[in-house]
């Protein structure tokens, strides 16, 4: 009769920690359901940028255009060696996805002429940033790198205004006035006012000066440096940055005359790259 009662227990047992644990089982569903929102719910995504591919940088280059910054390649006679010049070098890449650029050199009878075209697509890993906002911070640590010069105000250069300054002349010494002023014109005319060589230059130059450009892509920026080196010509290097969603583009211009002492033309240069950069930046809107 004891071991039948103590049979009887431990069965007892048994039955009550199997329905404690379909309870436990039924109340663990009941809280995950009670709040099927939270659970459901996921951080929102950053959109990715507007880019998913590159051009092929080699052909984003038209003839046009490489025949104006390389002015050598019209001076090659031998056709083949004419296309090869026109087709330019690929840069080393591990994903065309990502980055792809090309370089072309040129050299005439007056100077070496060199061109880089880049590519760069931003890719962010970060849920939380966006493709362009990545962009932006790595466009921005590129204009930095840059070490542009600070805005200066425009100059300019104001007239002489000694005669409007002058008080009129009185009526007592009128006919002494129009005697001078009779022979001051028979001798020259007055010069009008106009902008004195050195305000002129010095307003040309504070234009040229590197800057950040606007109307080119969503954000964009000016590089203009003289190196010399040694003995040899001088070499001018003009780059220009911009950058459209997630996309950042490079034109890298460099000329280094054949004769020392030459200067290259930064006025010339920075409007062929910047036209360049322009076109670049059509082709990828479409």
């Amino acid at each position: 009769m004891q071991r039948k009662a103590y049979v009887t227990g431990t069965a007892a047992l048994l039955v009550a920690l199997l329905a404690g644990c379909t309870s436990g089982a039924t109340d663990s569903g009941t809280t995950d359901d009670a709040n099927p929102g939270e659970a459901g719910s996921a951080t929102a995504v950053a959109q990715p940028g507007r880019y998913r591919t590159l051009p092929e940088p080699c052909g984003a280059v038209g003839h046009d255009t490489l025949d104006s910054l390389l002015p050598g390649i019209q001076q090659i006679t031998d056709p083949e060696q004419r296309e090869a010049a026109y087709a330019g070098d690929a840069t080393l890449t591990y994903d065309t996805d990502r980055k792809v650029g090309c370089r072309w050199k040129v050299e005439s009878a007056d100077a070496t002429d060199h061109l880089l075209v880049d590519f760069e697509r931003v890719v962010s890993y970060d849920n939380a940033v966006s493709d362009d906002s990545q962009a932006q911070t790595i466009f921005a640590t590129k204009e930095a790198a840059a070490d542009l010069p600070e805005p200066s105000a425009s100059t300019t250069a104001t007239p002489s205004d000694s005669s409007s300054a002058s008080t009129a002349p009185s009526p007592s010494s009128s006919s002494s006035a129009s005697s001078a002023s009779s022979a001051s014109s028979s001798s020259s005319s007055p010069s009008s006012p106009s902008l004195t060589p050195s305000a002129t230059s010095s307003s040309s130059a504070a234009a040229l000066q590197p800057r950040v450009l606007s109307g080119l892509g969503d954000e964009a920026f000016l590089d203009d440096a003289l190196n010399s080196s040694g003995s040899t010509a001088q070499q001018r290097t003009v780059t220009v940055v911009f950058r459209t969603s997630n996309v950042i583009v490079t034109v890298e211009y460099a000329e280094q005359p054949a004769t020392v002492g030459v200067v290259p033309d930064s006025q010339k240069m920075q409007d062929r790259a910047r036209k360049l950069a322009a076109r670049l930046a059509d082709s990828l809107n479409g």
